[in-house]
């Protein structure tokens, strides 16, 4: 297939990219060209929001809208493309309210989610109007992305705590749930999506099991050998400070997922694959001052 992904450059949309030029797509990237690009793909230097005739006169077989944020973003997409076949949007579990019984499923109502804010609103009002302007669009609603190539602070931070062998500081008891997607589960999913064409056009994505808080610092020190001397922090102390998740537990329905994609990566590989990666990549991952707050804060 002739592909574009948006973005290109970082964790999803620069895996995503990778993904599909290794499996022998021709893929084109969409970007300002500010970061190093990858190898064996072809670059439309550009910003979305001043395509202008970048892409007027182009053709594909599938369009991967990865750095797609909000309504004005899929609009100067949409109006700038040439002839496609095949749309994917990668939208987010955060369209859902947390007042709503969980699992969230797809066919709940969308809308303001307390924790997620304009985050949130921004993705509903993306696909809304890719929805009204792309009739057969796919839209996918993933919860944590993770594996390689993840230059959030996240596991990265656990993986840096196993390193120093720290303690590591956990919100109150740890049982509060995570729900993960290896991002090559999710390049497996398009993949799929646009072989069969199922029936569902917006679809939940993620790895079927949860795991607490306290099992998945457990699994990430495991990575390297280690088991975590964990210490719980009370209520009281805002967690973003020392810990890379917010309170917030929420779980998606992924039964249409499974109907089109049976099986997905054991966690404990993603992690391992993903620490392979942030040996080599430490430079790359966002920084925040988690450690700090530990030593002025929590370390006594």
């Amino acid at each position: 297939m002739r592909i574009l992904v948006t973005g290109g450059t970082v964790f999803v949309s620069r895996f995503t990219a990778e993904y599909f030029a290794n499996h022998g797509h021709e893929v084109y990237v969409l970007n300002r060209n500010s970061r190093p690009q990858s190898k064996d793909v072809h670059l439309i230097n550009c910003d979305r929001n001043n395509i202008g005739d970048s892409l007027k006169n182009t053709s594909f077989d599938l369009i991967i809208d990865v750095a797609i944020y909000n309504e004005t973003d899929a609009a100067n997409l949409i109006n700038a493309l040439g002839d496609f076949k095949n749309y994917v949007m990668i939208s987010s579990s955060a369209v859902y309210p947390e007042t709503l019984p969980q699992p969230f499923s797809e066919e709940m109502p969308i809308g303001f989610n307390i924790h997620w804010e304009d985050y949130g609103t921004n993705k509903i009002s993306a696909e809304k109007y890719i929805q009204q302007h792309i009739s057969d669009a796919y839209i996918l609603r993933p919860p944590y992305l993770c594996g390689k190539m993840n230059n959030l602070r996240r596991e990265a931070f656990v993986f840096e705590c196993a390193e120093l062998d720290m303690p590591f500081y956990i919100p109150k008891d740890g049982e509060m749930k995570l729900q993960f997607f290896d991002v090559e589960d999710l390049c497996r999913l398009i993949k799929k999506i646009v072989e069969n064409k199922p029936d569902a056009h917006v679809i939940n994505c993620g790895n079927p099991t949860t795991v607490s808080v306290n099992e998945w610092a457990k699994l990430c020190y495991g990575v390297l050998g280690k088991t975590p001397e964990i210490r719980y922090v009370p209520s009281g102390i805002d967690q973003r400070n020392y810990f890379p998740f917010r309170d917030y537990e929420y779980i998606l329905d992924v039964e249409k997922q499974q109907e089109i994609m049976t099986d997905v990566k054991p966690l404990e590989i993603s992690m391992a694959e993903s620490y392979e990666w942030f040996k080599n990549n430490r430079d790359k991952v966002v920084q925040k001052d988690y450690l700090k707050f530990i030593q002025n804060n929590l370390r006594s």
